[in-house]
Formats: C-alpha cells, sequence, structure tokens
C-alpha cells in the first residue's frame, strides 16, 4: 500500500523517459511510480493538488550554513555607506559585549566606502574588545590593533586588512564556536533553503582554513541530525588541510588522508561526507581572486592562497586517496593551477568516475573552456554573483573579458555540464533568482554581461535540478522525479520553463514526501 497518491499535479519529472506526469505515488520516502504506474493502487492518503506545479526539489551545490545561521544573528555594518557610519555601527556592537571579549561583524564591503577602514579607526571604537569585521566575501577581514597584536610576528596585513591565509588565521584565533551555536546556525540557514524549495546542499567546506568554525564542526551536524534539527540533506565537504600523512600500504595509493580513512561517500541520505575542498584563491570582491591580466583600475591581479605546487600536492593526494575534488578557483590564474593540478592527477592516478569540480569558474578564458570537457571537470557555478555585483565585476575586467564571467552557454557547447549554486551567504540564495539571471545576465542594476553566454529555460531547470544532483554523486536519489528516487518535490506558482522565473513563487517543499515548508497541500 503506498504511503501517500498525489493526483491532478502538474509534475515536471525531469525524466526524459516521461517528462510529465499527472499522479504520483510515495513509499517510505520515495516515488514509487506515476501515472498508470501508482493510480490503481491503494493508497493511505490519496490528494488532489487542483493542478498544482510540482518540481523535483532544487539542490544547491555549494552553499555555508553555519556561515549563514551565524551571520543571521550577527551585529552587521551591511546598511553603512561611509566610514563614520561603518565605526558608529560597530561601536554599537562593541559597546554590546563585555570588555575583553570578541565582537564579530558582518556586512563589510569596501567598495560601499570608497576605501578599507583601518585598524586605526577600528581602534577608536573598540573600547577594549577584539574587533573583528568580517568582508561579505569570506576572504577578508579588517581588525583593530588588539587583534593584530595576537597574530603571529610578520603576519602580512595592510593597516590592519587581512585576506586569504592571514584571514585564517584570524579565524583561527576567534573560533571555535560552541556545538550548539553551530546547531542553531544550521537549523537556521537550512529553514531558509527550504522556503527556497531547496531539499538538499554542499556544505562548502568545514573543519579548516578560512571556512572552519570549529575543529569538531561535524560534530554539529550529526547533533543536528539526532536532534531533529538538520532540517535538509546535506553533503558535507572536508577542508584539504585535514589530510595528513598516512602510514596506509603501498598499493593503496593513500599517502594523505583523514582519520580511518573517511572520504567522500561516507554516510546516508540525510548527512553524508562529500568533496574534499581546497583553495586556489581568493574572490574578486576582495579583488584577491587570481587572474593572468591585473583587474582594470586597481592594484595587482590577486594572489593565489599557497604557492601552486603546495595546491597541486593536496589535489593530487586527495585524488589519489579517493576523494572528489571542489577546487575553489575563480580568476583564471586559478583555474589554470586547478586544471593543471587535476590533469596530473588523473594523468598518475586515473579515475575516470572522480566527477571532480571547479568551484565558481568566476574567469573562464575561450582557451580554457575545452580543458574542462577533456579531464570531465564540473564547473559549480553562482550565477546570483553577476546579478547582485556584476556591474563591479563587468568593470574591474574590462570590456574584453567580462564576456567570460561566469559563462553559461560556452560550457554547454563544449558538452559540460553546467551546475548552479548559490555560495550563501555571499549573495542571495534562491535557486528561481538565479536562473532568471542565467536566462537575460541581467544585474540588478540593470547592466548586461556576456550576454552570449544566456541558456534556455530547460538548461536553467537543469542546472539546479539533475545537474546539481549530478555534480554530488546525488543522481540516483534526487534532481528527477523518477521510480525510486527519493520524493523530495517543490511545488511552485507557475512552471519555469514557461514563466521567468523570478515572477515564480515556492507554494510548498517536500522532503520524503512531508511538507516541511509552506502550505499544507499534501
Amino acid at each position: 500500500m503506498l504511503d501517500l497518491l498525489l493526483v491532478g499535479g502538474r509534475f515536471t519529472t525531469l525524466d526524459p523517459a516521461r517528462p510529465r506526469a499527472s499522479a504520483l505515488g510515495v513509499w517510505r520516502g520515495r516515488v514509487v511510480g506515476l501515472d498508470e504506474q501508482v493510480t490503481r493502487l491503494p493508497a493511505r492518503r490519496v490528494v488532489d493538488l487542483r493542478g498544482a506545479v510540482v518540481l523535483p526539489a532544487f539542490v544547491d551545490p555549494h552553499v555555508h550554513l553555519a556561515w549563514t545561521g551565524l551571520a543571521a544573528g550577527t551585529a552587521s555594518v551591511a546598511a553603512a555607506t561611509s566610514v563614520p557610519e561603518l565605526l558608529a555601527a560597530v561601536g554599537a556592537a562593541a559597546a554590546a559585549r563585555p570588555a575583553g571579549e570578541w565582537v564579530d561583524v558582518v556586512g563589510y564591503d569596501q567598495r560601499r566606502l570608497g576605501r578599507h577602514v583601518t585598524a586605526a579607526e577600528l581602534d577608536t571604537v573598540a573600547a577594549g574588545r577584539r574587533v573583528n569585521l568580517v568582508h561579505d566575501s569570506g576572504h577578508a577581514c579588517v581588525v583593530d590593533s588588539s587583534v593584530l597584536a595576537l597574530l603571529p610576528t610578520g603576519t602580512a596585513h595592510r593597516d590592519g586588512l587581512l585576506v586569504e591565509a592571514g584571514a585564517g588565521l584570524v579565524r583561527g584565533l576567534r573560533q571555535p564556536y560552541a556545538l550548539s551555536e553551530l546547531v542553531a546556525a544550521v537549523e537556521r540557514a537550512g529553514t531558509q533553503c527550504l522556503a527556497e524549495g531547496i531539499t538538499a546542499v554542499a556544505e562548502a567546506g568545514i573543519g579548516g582554513g578560512l571556512i572552519r568554525h570549529s575543529p569538531v564542526e561535524l560534530d554539529a551536524y550529526q547533533r543536528a541530525e539526532e536532534q531533529g534539527r538538520l532540517p535538509l540533506r546535506v553533503r558535507l565537504m572536508v577542508a584539504g588541510a585535514l589530510l595528513r600523512p598516512v602510514a596506509a600500504h603501498g598499493t593503496d595509493h593513500t599517502p594523505r588522508a583523514m582519520d580511518l580513512g573517511l572520504r567522500t561517500g561516507f554516510g546516508g541520505d540525510r548527512l553524508s561526507l562529500g568533496a574534499l575542498k581546497v583553495f586556489t584563491d581568493g574572490g574578486m570582491m576582495a579583488r584577491t581572486a587570481a587572474l593572468t591580466e591585473p583587474y582594470v583600475g586597481e592594484a595587482g591581479a590577486g594572489e593565489l592562497y599557497a604557492p601552486a605546487d603546495e595546491l597541486r600536492a593536496v589535489i593530487v593526494d586527495g585524488h589519489r586517496a579517493g576523494w572528489q575534488l571542489a577546487v575553489h578557483a575563480i580568476g583564471d590564474r586559478a583555474v589554470d593551477v586547478a586544471l593543471d593540478a587535476i590533469e596530473a592527477a588523473q594523468t598518475t592516478h586515473p579515475r575516470p568516475t572522480a566527477r571532480h569540480r571547479i568551484e565558481h569558474a568566476g574567469l573562464v578564458r575561450p582557451d580554457q573552456l575545452p580543458r574542462f570537457a577533456t579531464l570531465g571537470v564540473t564547473p559549480v557555478l553562482q550565477p546570483a554573483f553577476l546579478w547582485s555585483f556584476g556591474d563591479d565585476y563587468a568593470r574591474i575586467m574590462g570590456a574584453h573579458r567580462a564576456p567570460w564571467l561566469y559563462r553559461g552557454q560556452s560550457f554547454v557547447d563544449e558538452g559540460v555540464r553546467l551546475v548552479g549554486s548559490s555560495d550563501r551567504p555571499v549573495t542571495v540564495g534562491a535557486p528561481l533568482r538565479a536562473m532568471q539571471f542565467l536566462l537575460d545576465r541581467t544585474s540588478a542594476l540593470g547592466t548586461v554581461v556576456g550576454p552570449a553566454e544566456a541558456v534556455t529555460p530547460a538548461t536553467a531547470v537543469h542546472a539546479y535540478t539533475t545537474e546539481a544532483a549530478w555534480s554530488c554523486h546525488w543522481e540516483d536519489d534526487l534532481g528527477a522525479l523518477t521510480p525510486g528516487s527519493l520524493a523530495d518535490l517543490v511545488v511552485l506558482t507557475a512552471d519555469p520553463h514557461h514563466v521567468p522565473p523570478a515572477e515564480i513563487g515556492v507554494r510548498a517543499t517536500a522532503v520524503a514526501g512531508e511538507v516541511v515548508w509552506g502550505e499544507e497541500l499534501f
């Protein structure tokens, strides 16, 4: 007997063998069948959807749940448009904390101010607290003099501004967060994902470097699941820094690993280990994305996160140890480093089914496009970056490079799977908003960036369903409504294949056939 039979719906299955259906059966959280496969079966509940539009729930393969949830409850300077306004907001946040404590402040973006604030300026409002002003990109921070005094001698900074590894040192001083804080943060962020039709995400890095919150961070997700506070399915990317030399047998090809040999794939359908996260550069917002040519109107061409040979060693060893790799590379120079290292890894130890990914692929030259296809590397993009920041990014790239930003159709033309994600909380997380940009390539201020990279509605939908699931090795369970798949569904006000996605709302989101957000339709 079915647990649930949904009839009278307009199901878009994303299964080429049966693209449309009006009925769907659910048993033990999975899809049993569609239409004539299930309509005559007995069911505990039969629900008439009255023409509701239903798609497979969205998958976001690059998010930061803990960061998102913590930021939501942290003092912010996002509304400040001048240095005096920013300092006043920091001063108010400092006054609310006991003397000697850390004061975390988010929402910092120097572009609104015309320059970076300095440590000396923060000193005027710190009032004996340790101020950590976190850049929106996550790749930089500005701290007061008391924090600078705690850093190792010789740590590079510019008037209190620290980027990449320097920002990582500050995070190391500030942390760890308590597991109870992290559980609450994950729950808060996960609930927001459900409101946007997302039921499965890849948490883009835990346990080390710029993306850590605690050395026992995985425990927070495990506790959330045990306590019924993990609202959605999560694959955890692990920081590459957690790999260490191990004395595995020589035939195992595992020079470095996590303890016990844990790697991609360990876990269940609710919580599991995903890719190994490796940073190669910074971000365009902080002007640290590594480019082959300088930024237009800015000093420098960004920087690599570490020497290229060190990055290559981590990537090759992670590949040999059996991990899927998620290599952060935004600038085209960093993309070269990532592709070269993955090519070296596949040459010395072939694993054609590894599904290695390049996270962001923000600036990709024409000559780099074929290499993605040849190496079987998947770009995991964030189209909403250009909706939020496209005017700025186009300016600092210049007219000749702006068309290369966060490409769409060029990847499709090369036969490369196009995968969409959000990188929340860096920008808006809603898949429907990102799909709209994939179609019209238009920023929030009306600038069209790389119009030749616009894709079809079908490609945009697949980027957040079938392709996103595939990029996480979830294709057997998520991304399409087929017999045996998990019954994760999103009910929309219209079909994004036919209506502009930005005009569509989410009516309800279901995990395993149970509505967990929105209208109680079934």
